[in-house]
């Protein structure tokens, strides 16, 4: 019983490994013959004896278009389907044509077709309408009036009316530099408003620049060169920044001399125009002229400060004064007595000079002649 059972078992085994085996054959055999079909079907599509001139179209809306399908062998019925201009089977010629004087339907898909040896196949037409934008406009978004440095903007443009959408890039422009450049991956192909946003940060360098957007459609090879584009019109920038006190002409210490007037000339550069005003070293605002301030009398650690304000802030700076003796007077008034004495010695000895010089040309004969 025990070998019975072991050879029933043994039996089972090998059964279930029959079944296991004729179903995993059965699923190649299947897998092969869905290859076998796709490569069929494939291979017959790309022999599909049709050609298409031009084999890619790219039409303005409203524009007509005309597109030649043709072939080589003998057929019975070759054609064209569309929604606009169809062109009926026709047996007796080898090439006919689609054509639209004005084509108006965004969403149009031509397909030539031809019948041959019991079967049907077809081209598709690939064709792009576009249609340049309406309007492009540039201005900042969520702001007005002047900008301040070293603050952030966006700068908006709007594109109204513009197809396809996929094909669109918007150029940005400072002056005439190509800032940036945005596209898009929307699909649709009928018109569409769109808009893109460029920021910036406010630079007191960039007051007076102009900013500009320009949509340009990029169709491709088959498309018209150059790609038509329109442009806005020019956003001018005009940035407000702080006061910038001029160095140069206002160190921050001064070396004065007593007894000597010092004018202290204070400018700065911003944008509004700065006021200019001065104060001592109390606080005390003091009358000037022009922004310059004449000092007549000075004191032991005596400052002024420069004050440059406008709407965006006000700058200061403090002037220390670095006074000096004035020796002028002294040094002149020893020239001027070294100068006296040289004069003085000078004419003592000229003076006994020419009375000894006299002396020397006495002659006794002279005074005796009486």
């Amino acid at each position: 019983m025990q070998n019975r059972a072991l050879i029933l078992d043994a039996s089972f085994r090998i059964n279930e490994r029959r079944q296991t085996f004729k179903a995993t054959l059965c699923r190649f055999f299947m897998s092969l013959h869905y290859l076998l079909w796709v490569s069929l079907v494939a291979g017959t599509n790309a022999e599909c004896p049709l050609e298409l001139n031009p084999q890619r179209v790219v039409v303005r809306y409203g524009s007509s278009v005309s597109v030649d399908c043709s072939t080589n062998i003998t057929h019975k019925g070759i054609g064209w389907e569309a929604s606009e201009g169809p062109v009926p089977t026709n047996r007796d010629q080898n090439l006919i044509t689609w054509r639209v004087l004005s084509l108006r339907q965004w969403d149009i898909k031509p397909i030539c077709y031809i019948n041959y040896d019991g079967t049907q196949c077809e081209s598709d037409l690939p064709i792009t309408i576009y249609k340049t934008p309406e309007s492009v406009s540039i201005n900042t978004a969520d702001h007005t009036g002047p900008m301040t440095n070293g603050s952030t903007y966006k700068l908006q443009c709007d594109v109204v009316n513009v197809a396809p959408v996929q094909n669109l890039t918007v150029k940005w422009y400072k002056g005439e530099t190509l800032m940036h450049n945005e596209t898009f991956n929307n699909s649709i192909t009928t018109p569409v408003n769109t808009t893109s946003i460029l920021q910036i940060i406010a630079d007191r360098s960039d007051d007076g620049v102009q900013y500009r957007c320009e949509a340009e459609l990029e169709l491709g090879a088959e498309g018209p060169q150059p790609p038509p584009a329109v442009t806005s019109e020019p956003l001018n920038i005009v940035v407000y920044f702080k006061p910038i006190i001029n160095d140069a002409k206002l160190p921050s210490t001064v070396s004065v001399f007593q007894g000597y007037p010092e004018v202290l000339v204070c400018e700065a550069e911003g944008k509004p125009k700065p006021e200019i005003s001065w104060s001592d070293r109390n606080g005390n605002r003091l009358e000037t002229a022009d922004g310059n301030l004449t000092v007549f009398e000075f004191g032991d650690d005596d400052f002024y400060t420069c004050s440059a304000n406008n709407s965006v802030n006000t700058t200061s700076r403090r002037v220390n004064l670095d006074i000096h003796e004035n020796y002028l007077p002294i040094i002149v008034c020893i020239v001027v007595g070294i100068v006296v004495v040289i004069l003085f010695i000078s004419i003592f000895i000229y003076t006994t000079y020419y009375k000894n010089a006299k002396m020397g040309q006495y002659s006794p004969k002279n005074a005796t002649t009486f």
